[in-house]
This record gives C-alpha cells, structure tokens and sequence, in this order.
C-alpha cells in the first residue's frame, strides 16, 4: 500500500460542485481582485474567529511582514520569537530590519512561556507566537507577560485554523492574528493566500492601504505599501471551505485519537495537548531518537512522512550573521533531530490509517 503524506484532492472532491459553482461565480462576473468575493470572505472570517475586522491578502508571509510594518517595529527592535518554529515567522521579522530574539520551546513544541520574561530587553517591541501544527499555545500566560512589559502580541495562526485556548480562538489574543491559506494547511486556499484578524480599526485600516500599494483611493498613496491582495477566486473557493470547517477539523481530530489509541511502540513518543488548548492537528507529530531510521522503514513500506523542521532558523544559512551556533537552542535543536510527520488529511481512509499504525508498531531500532 502507498499513503502519501498529504492528499488534496480528496477534500476537493467532497466539496466538488460547491467549488465549481464559486469558480464559474467568479469568472463570470468580470472582477477578480478586491471585490465582493473578498469583502465577503473578510466578513466570514472574522465572523468564524470572533475578530471585528479581517484583512485578506496574498500570503501568510505578507500578514506576518506586514503586521510588523503596521506597528512600527524595524531597525535596532527586536521580536521575541521561538526557535522551532518554521522560518517564515522569523521572516516577518527580519524583513522589516528587527532582530529575532529566539525562545526554546516547550514539551507541546510551542514557545516555553517561562523562558519569556529572561529574553526581554529594553529593545523588545513584540511577542510572535506560533501555534505550531495546530495546537494553541499558552496565551493566557503570554498575554499577561506581555500587557507586564508594555509588548505587542503578534500570533501566527499559519496551522492553527479554528484552533481554541480556554475557549477563545488563536488569532484573537494579540493585535494581530495572521493566517495562511496555503494549500495544504486546514483552511486551504487552491493557490496563496493569507489574511490578518484584529479588533483594532486603524491597524486594519493601514493594513488595508498597505496591501494595495499606500492608497484608499486610486492614485492617492498615502503611504509606501505594497501589492499583497487576496484575489477573488481563491476568496470564494476559501468561503466554500470555510463553511466546512469545523467538519474537516473534527476529522483530523479523530484520526489523531485512532494514532494516540493505535500507536503502541514504546520508542515513538505521540504529540501531548496542553490542559485548556486544543490542537485541530494541522500536523501529526511524534518523536523518536532514531527518526530517520524510521522514517526509512515508513518509506520502505510506502508511507511518506515529512519533518516539520530539519533545520532551526537560527541555524539557516540566511541568518548566519545572527551569530548563533550549534548548541545555543538544545531543545530545538533535539526537536529537529526527532520530530516526523505522519501522514494525517482530509480523506484520508481507515485503512491507510491502520496500515501507517501497523508499521510503526513493528518498527525496531
């Protein structure tokens, strides 16, 4: 049997004529950039997460870049940001000219809210959160540590669609919730895609000149922005998938349950849930000392697993001149040798979930 990683088209066909029917909407009404498609889907959005205002845009990258322009944050600030997370968030950051200040991350594989407060100096401006494959982190704790020390909270919901703390939506916790809709995340556009939630008015306001280089009006550039709008077809398509959501989540959900269940080889460690966060397993992440050598038995055996990261930011060759080492974030860095990603999608069947159990129950070192 072969199961791949991922499968996209499976969602695709259960939800076929609905997409279709918003393609052809699109194409035959004759706009296709910031029109009606997109002015509903920000309605719907900030409806689903709870937020007054959405502002859709081309990428998660570019809410994440923007979202730090929008506060002013640049040359000699820094940005709290923890070390395992994938190297787009770090990018928000350093694109603007601020400094990534990493934190270890926790046994949840997000940010270590302890190891917060001791990496604050008086050129911090903002905590950048991510919740990684899919589960919320310790807001409650970070938003506090941040309202303390006079910070901005800019959360990155890349892989946490729908996800909740105590209840209350990731997105909603900081200035800045952003969003994106790559293809393969829960919320899937069919192409790029991304967005920005927040309560704050002028934020979304700017924002919105932002991505439409500067302007309200047509010609009048108030300021110096950039082209970063979502289009009209893949806001329709992203309202058909929206709709389904909570669906399409409550199946990842119990396909995670039949792995904590199925799984029982003591040397592959499964993903733990904070008490009060809730995880809509964007990814299915388990340890294992020997990972690679694992995931050479699932590939021997027709199973395609990805690591979700091998290389931690402060290691990327792009941020050389960080100064940073082998050795400066020892957990991460564990983490990056250890981690795998099982095979979990829309769609995915039973049987190409018990065959993925099976073999790595049989695996030995």
């Amino acid at each position: 049997m072969q199961v791949k990683c991922n499968v996209l088209d499976r969602q695709f066909q259960m939800y076929q004529k609905e997409y279709e029917q918003a393609a052809l909407r699109v194409l035959r009404s004759g706009w296709y950039v910031l029109g009606n498609e997109v002015e509903q889907f920000e309605k719907e959005f900030a409806r689903f997460t709870g937020r007054k205002y959405c502002v859709g845009l081309n990428s998660g990258l570019d809410a994440l870049i923007m979202s730090v322009r929008a506060l002013g944050i640049g040359s000699g600030d820094e940005v709290i940001v923890q070390a395992n997370t994938y190297i787009a968030t770090v990018l928000g950051i350093t694109e603007n000219g601020a400094t990534p200040v990493f934190v270890e991350p926790d046994e949840y594989f997000n940010i270590d809210a302890n190891k917060i407060e001791q990496a604050i100096t008086d050129k911090t401006k903002a905590i950048m959160v991510t919740h990684l494959y899919g589960q919320a982190s310790e807001m409650t704790r970070i938003v506090n540590i941040a309202t303390k020390h006079h910070l901005q909270v800019i959360e990155d919901c890349a892989q946490s669609h729908g996800a909740c703390f105590a209840g209350k939506m990731t997105g909603t916790f900081g200035i800045s919730g952003c969003f994106s809709f790559y293809p393969t995340k829960n919320l899937g556009a069919f192409g790029d895609a991304g967005a920005v939630v927040t309560d704050d008015e002028t934020f979304a306001e700017k924002l919105r000149m932002m991505r439409n280089y500067g302007s309200k009006i047509k010609y009048h550039n108030e300021i110096a922005g950039i082209n970063s709008r979502l289009d009209e077809m893949q806001a329709a398509l992203l309202r058909v998938k929206l709709s389904h959501l909570q669906a399409l989540n409550d199946e990842r959900k119990m396909l995670a349950q039949r792995y904590n269940e199925g799984i029982k080889n003591p040397i592959v460690w499964l993903p733990k849930v904070r008490e009060d966060a809730e995880s809509i397993y964007h990814q299915y992440v388990v340890k294992c000392m020997s990972r690679d050598f694992l995931q050479e038995s699932l590939e021997q055996s027709g199973i395609q697993t990805q690591i979700h990261y091998p290389i931690p930011p402060h290691l990327a060759q792009c941020y050389h001149f960080l100064g940073h080492k082998k050795g400066d974030y020892p957990i991460t860095e564990s983490y990056a040798d250890e981690v795998l990603s099982l095979p979990i999608y829309t769609g995915m069947t039973l049987e190409e979930q018990d065959y993925v159990i099976e073999k790595i129950n049989a695996y030995q070192i």
